[in-house]
């Protein structure tokens, strides 16, 4: 690997820690105003407020898997959940560019994965490279 390719990766790196631990920690501060979002979907506002604080920690755990072993399931699920809590937004009522302003959130796991390789084999989604 080059140097170029190894400093876009530890930034990319760094861009998904940045979100998933920022976002996860307003989920276990069980954020109001993401209750909507989860409430679009059919739960009761009690069940997301529930369901917040496990989304939280999941998405820290996300972060530091994606900082500091960045295997391909870590950011298949980063790119999936990513891509998936933007378009709640516009499914929750919000303006579609709410989806677009989010498209980091999915671009940078997606790229990432893209700079190690997509998995050819179901074992490849376990190793980082």
């Amino acid at each position: 690997m080059n140097k170029t390719t190894k400093t876009a990766e530890w930034i990319l790196r760094i861009g998904i820690f940045g979100a998933f631990l920022g976002h996860g920690i307003f989920a276990l501060g069980v954020k109001q105003s993401w209750i909507p979002l989860i409430s679009a979907f059919g739960f009761s506002e009690a069940t997301a407020t529930t369901l917040l604080p496990f989304i939280g920690t999941a998405d820290i755990l996300v972060a530091f898997l994606a900082l500091l072993w960045p295997i391909r399931i870590v950011l298949i699920w980063a790119t999936i959940w990513g891509f998936a809590t933007a378009l709640s937004r516009p499914i929750a009522g919000d303006p579609f560019w709410d989806f677009v302003e989010r498209s980091a959130n999915w671009a940078a796991p997606l790229a990432l994965l893209a700079l190690q390789g997509f998995p050819k084999k179901l074992k490849d989604i376990f190793k980082v490279r």
